[in-house]
């Protein structure tokens, strides 16, 4: 990880902040929907604000932002094209390369639309900052998208090394592998990741970054093409019905699950 080293922060109800900072204290934040655990994280480590990374618009994301920034002025702020989004210094798109020189960061900017029409992941130095896109065992609500184009962005974070660190915006864990248990009850990883995460809930410790080789093995979202996953959707195999049909029908039953 080039000697960064990340940290998350919890914030609201169950959000994450992400904190990355190197050796000398600079760091970045990404999605910091609110300021006040944003800023105690920084003055207990003895770092510094240098840029903020924000993946979407909603205020769990970026309710933080203007205080943050009027207490650290020249700080650049990065973000996806949207009107929705204030204090914004650089809008980034998809394919965009962004660098940051303290701490020496290179992230690739990945449009993921879905869970809203303009969210985007930021990829480097072996993480995903993915916000509402892709959670441990789970993926956002899709409030402004459509189940072909999360699947679609899901397909292209699938690509990414599997030893990639999924570093998303919320403490899903548990509730995500009851869901999925439901889907895949014989999945051994899946039933290994939910013992893990009851553990380290119990410890007080975040669930996450996972690896998105535990995702492929345990997500159902990445599995809806997998036999036994299909065939608890009603098709037979991964050709028996519409992949976005089928990947929109298990966001439905997500939706509808309580427990």
């Amino acid at each position: 990880m080039d000697a960064l080293r990340l940290l998350p922060v919890s914030a609201l109800a169950d959000n994450y902040v992400w904190l990355l900072a190197d050796a000398h204290g600079d760091a970045i934040a990404v999605d910091p929907g609110d300021a006040a655990p944003v800023t105690a994280a920084l003055r207990a480590q003895g770092w510094q604000l240098r840029a903020i990374l924000l993946t979407h618009h909603h205020a769990d994301h970026v309710g933080g932002v203007e205080v943050l920034v009027k207490g650290t002025p020249g700080i650049t702020v990065f973000a996806p094209q949207d009107e929705r989004i204030a204090a914004v210094t650089q809008q980034v798109g998809d394919g965009d390369r962004i660098a940051i020189d303290r701490p020496a960061c290179r992230f690739e900017v990945i449009a993921v639309p879905g869970h809203t029409r303009s969210h985007v992941a930021y990829h480097g130095h072996g993480l995903l900052f993915c916000g509402d896109t892709l959670f441990s065992i789970g993926c956002g609500r899709l409030f402004e998208g459509t189940p072909a184009q999360m699947l679609a962005s899901l397909d292209r974070l699938r690509t990414l090394p599997d030893a990639t660190r999924i570093c998303c915006g919320h403490e899903y864990t548990l509730s995500n592998c009851r869901f999925a248990l439901t889907i895949e009850p014989d999945n051994a990883a899946l039933r290994e990741r939910h013992a893990d995460a009851i553990r380290q809930r119990d410890r007080g410790e975040p669930t996450v970054p996972t690896t998105l080789a535990s995702e492929l093995a345990c997500n159902p979202f990445l599995r809806t093409d997998q036999p036994a996953v299909a065939a608890r959707l009603g098709a037979t195999g991964p050709t028996g019905a519409d992949r976005a049909a089928r990947f929109g029908a298990l966001r439905a039953m997500k939706d509808a699950f309580r427990a």
